[in-house]
């Protein structure tokens, strides 16, 4: 097969099982050829017309609920972009033969996402298992042994309902988390500003999934004293709303720390102190830089935090790596943190970030920080607003990370 180009559309008509091809609004853009033998329609009853319209739930069943489940299930698809395994279903369709008839059907539907060059859902492979007849038979397998098989598919059948049942209430509840935490954050980190007169980009990607969210966070503050500025970024480790508020509590003491403090060394000395006595703030991370416009100086220090990058206007990266320690809270009696400083010269670009921009599952962290090296070289004539968006756009997988992200573009 290496030297010859595979019939996709060959392929597809011999897949085992029902597959049907959907659009984002649910309408057939194709289906295989057992998906029309076993659902009774043709294909011009089926490609072009919406999903619901021709397999509505039996209107003489009030129970029925095989069209809002698979409906919800590829919700979750496109919110997700994860496939979305569904219990066994009983969805009734109409006799083709006999309108107004509906029979009995038994069904096992799997819906996955199938991916544009946006990284977007643009259809959604549907694929169904019929097992009403396999129901059927065992129901008449005779005597006694028949009416427990029958039993049995019953009790299999509830089970399965009442695991979706579970299944739908604890998304629910994880989806009502999830926003209130983000909303929690929203509140919590401040807006987009310029950072005195230097014009500053500042972006926050959730996690995908309801549950991985809102432990990173970013701040920037006014200094006192001379054009200074200072910009910061951190990680919580753990999810939900514990983390957002944990998130808050630092965010809040770090901003305050800076103020007053020497330098960012002192900040993070201040704040491990502080993140030693709050209860989820175990292994947090943060980098913290003071930027003097004056004297064009970049002090920084970092607790277990992926470090900033500096991109000079002749396209140099320079990653601050100087003056690295350990993660807030990882001393029960903290010695004072190292501190370094750099020089740049007015056009150059500061950017922090957290992990999920950089880490992926089975890939060398410095593959990563490679990979941010490069996208910033290539781009750093973008105002930072544009560079903020492209550098996502660039490194972000197409379904998003599984780990919120966090960025800082600071033009200097």
């Amino acid at each position: 097969m290496t030297d010859s180009a595979i019939e996709y559309t060959a392929v597809f008509q011999a897949l085992p099982g029902m597959v049907a091809l959907l659009t984002t609004e649910f309408v057939y853009a194709d289906v295989n050829e057992e998906f029309v033998r076993v659902s009774g329609r043709s294909r011009e009853q089926l490609i072009g017309h919406y999903l619901f319209d021709v397999f509505p739930d039996n209107p003489n069943d009030p129970a029925a609920t095989g069209m809002r489940n698979l409906e919800a299930s590829l919700y979750r698809v496109l919110a997700t972009g994860e496939r979305d395994t569904m219990a066994l279903q009983r969805y009734d369709v109409e006799d083709p033969e006999r309108p107004g008839e509906w029979e009995e059907r038994y069904w096992s539907p799997v819906n996955a996402p199938l991916l544009g060059p946006d990284g977007k859902v643009a259809l959604i492979l549907h694929r169904v298992e019929e097992v009403t007849e396999l129901i059927r038979a065992r129901g008449r397998s005779g005597g006694n042994r028949g009416s427990r098989a029958r039993v049995l598919e019953a009790e299999l059948y509830t089970r399965a309902r009442e695991l979706q049942e579970l299944n739908d209430r604890l998304r629910q509840a994880h989806s009502r988390e999830r926003e209130v935490a983000l909303a929690l954050q929203e509140a919590m980190l401040p807006a987009p500003r310029q950072v005195g007169h230097h014009r500053a980009a500042v972006r926050y990607r959730p996690a995908v999934g309801a549950l991985n969210v809102c432990g990173d966070w970013y701040d920037l503050v006014d200094l006192v004293g001379g054009d200074r500025v200072g910009v910061a970024v951190g990680d919580v480790v753990g999810h939900g709303l514990e983390a957002a508020g944990v998130m808050g509590q630092l965010r809040s003491a770090l901003s305050a720390a800076s103020r007053v403090a020497e330098g960012p060394a002192q900040a993070l000395d201040v704040l491990g102190r502080y993140a030693h006595v709050i209860d989820g703030a175990e292994s947090a991370t943060a980098v913290t830089t003071f930027i003097d416009c004056v004297r064009h100086v970049v002090t920084y220090s970092s607790a277990g935090h992926p470090p900033p990058v500096l991109v000079h206007p002749d396209g140099r990266t320079e990653f601050l790596d100087q003056a690295t320690d350990t993660p807030l809270d990882a001393r029960p009696d903290p010695i004072p943190r190292p501190q370094a400083e750099t020089t740049f010269v007015p056009g150059a670009t500061l950017v922090l970030y957290t992990d999920g921009l950089i880490e992926r599952r089975r890939e060398d962290i410095d593959t990563g920080l490679d990979r941010l090296a490069d996208a910033l070289r290539v781009h750093r004539d973008q105002d930072p607003e544009t560079l903020a968006d492209t550098v996502l756009l660039e490194l972000l997988p197409p379904g998003g990370a599984t780990d919120d992200t966090a960025l800082i573009v600071v033009r200097l």
